[in-house]
């Protein structure tokens, strides 16, 4: 394999681990409401786990509250079994068509709490870039030693790949960063 596609390939994995702490960081509450604060929760519909964003529409009628109408009338017991039973911290009020989600005011603890919860997503990603890292330099070694590449090329391919896990290590950091400002000052 030529030391572009490793590259690509490596830079690829690490583009991911991001996409995935930008899914990650949207569940986490900043004091406003959002539909990605539920739309993730498996309501059990017929039997099998789907998302409530599959069989209900969630919309944001003022900053601090979120309204979930069920495509389906029957379905609102099953979705907010399915809320009640999520660890979101909210608790559903219906009046027999759709349910509103009132979001409290965070208190200093909560938004401590939820900081750590962001830092612990930044790790998990930090993670995965590393072994992105570490899998691009291994395929860099057995190239070299295939012959493929020379050993300047293989030096200088390393190089790149340190240089592309701190690049994408900044952009967790800057997220983070990010987030964490938000949940404090909202």
């Amino acid at each position: 394999m030529p030391l572009d596609d490793i590259l690509l390939d490596c830079e690829e994995h690490m583009e991911k681990a991001i996409e995935h702490l930008r899914h990650e960081l949207r569940t986490v509450r900043t004091g406003r409401a959002t539909p990605a604060l539920v739309e993730n929760i498996k309501v059990d519909y017929y039997g099998s786990p789907t998302e409530l964003r599959s069989i209900a529409s969630i919309t944001v009628p003022e900053a601090t509250q979120l309204l979930i109408k069920p495509f389906s009338p029957q379905d609102l017991k099953a979705i907010e079994k399915a809320i009640n039973d999520s660890k979101i911290g909210l608790s559903p009020h219906s009046d027999g068509k759709q349910l509103r989600l009132n979001l409290p005011h965070l208190s200093q603890e909560r938004r401590l709490q939820l900081a750590g919860q962001c830092k612990a997503f930044a790790e998990e990603s930090k993670i995965r870039i590393r072994t992105a890292r570490r899998d691009a330099n291994k395929l860099v070694e057995t190239e070299q030693k295939g012959g493929i590449i020379t050993e300047d090329d293989s030096k200088n391919g390393k190089d790149q790949v340190q240089e592309l896990t701190k690049t994408y290590e900044t952009k967790v950091d800057d997220l983070i960063e990010h987030k964490k400002k938000e949940i404090m000052t909202v």
